[in-house]
């Protein structure tokens, strides 16, 4: 084995789990790292780097589970398995089941979006021009969320959102389907428009990520199952491990500091990193 691609392996997975749930756009830095240092498609092929970068995604994805284990377990109808109160269980699945359906509709836009042009954003935004823009303009957006949301927040928690907000959030997260807006940048920015603290946004925001992504994800593996073979797999566990290792760091530490620093930071952030793309790769 080749110890060498092996910790190229990992370092793409530390990118995917550091920046893709938070608003700096995980495309536009594995753009910087992958395609145009580590080229992951040189060692792999194009369609098995393809596949790895879907298999760090589950890393990640599995890092949020984890996380927000018991929103998951109490959406899910489940908590009446690790209760014995049959009425506390009821009363409490009776309030995640509407944030379940709440869930629903936030992805229903998106989602119906992401279908009808998905042939349309492959063949033509996947590039570093659409990226930078995608960075910049996300940034902007994030910006003035800070600065004309409200000083004292309507929803504090995620358990408060309503139906309107969520469906509203899901419009916010349509611009996410532009590579470098960054889905947490424009659904945090868009809850924080409508009322939500940056917290509940950001939760609501990572909730609303797992079954988009675990989806999008278990599709593109279920058609690229040929290349799971002895010698491509070490890569891709190796990513794999290292996404969800740093994910769950990630993921920990930005809930923690999201309501001190808000989005201004992150945004700045993205600026300096699509003047540092533009510079070095496409003057």
């Amino acid at each position: 084995m080749d110890f060498l691609l092996l910790i190229k392996a990992i370092i793409l997975g530390l990118v995917e789990g550091l920046t893709e749930f938070a608003p700096v756009s995980s495309t536009g830095h594995m753009i910087l790292v992958d395609d145009m240092w580590l080229q992951s498609k040189e060692f792999l092929g194009k369609y098995p780097a393809n596949t790895f970068k879907v298999v760090v995604q589950l890393g990640s994805i599995l890092a949020v589970v984890i996380v927000f284990k018991d929103t998951f377990i109490n959406m899910l109808g489940l908590r009446s398995l690790f209760k014995k109160n049959k009425t506390l269980v009821d009363k409490a699945e009776q309030q995640q089941r509407l944030k379940l359906t709440q869930v629903i509709v936030g992805l229903l836009p998106a989602g119906i979006l992401g279908v009808l042009f998905e042939d349309y954003i492959d063949k033509h935004l996947f590039t570093v021009n659409t990226v930078l823009i995608g960075l910049v303009i996300g940034a902007v957006f994030m910006l003035v969320a800070d600065l004309t949301g409200p000083k004292k927040p309507e929803v504090e928690t995620v358990d408060e959102i309503s139906y309107k907000q969520a469906f509203l959030i899901g419009l916010f997260q349509c611009f996410s389907l532009w590579p470098g807006f960054s889905r947490s940048g424009s659904t945090i920015s868009g809850g924080v428009i409508l009322g939500l603290s940056h917290k509940a946004a950001a939760d609501f925001t990572f909730i609303m990520a797992v079954p988009i992504m675990a989806g999008a994800s278990l599709i593109s593996l279920v058609k690229n199952l040929q290349y799971f073979n002895p010698d491509f797999l070490p890569f891709f566990i190796a990513g794999f491990l290292s996404a969800f290792i740093f994910a769950l760091i990630s993921i920990k530490f930005f809930l923690k500091i999201i309501s001190k620093v808000r989005l201004v930071p992150f945004a700045i952030y993205r600026i300096i990193l699509a003047a540092v793309i533009y510079t070095l790769f496409v003057l």
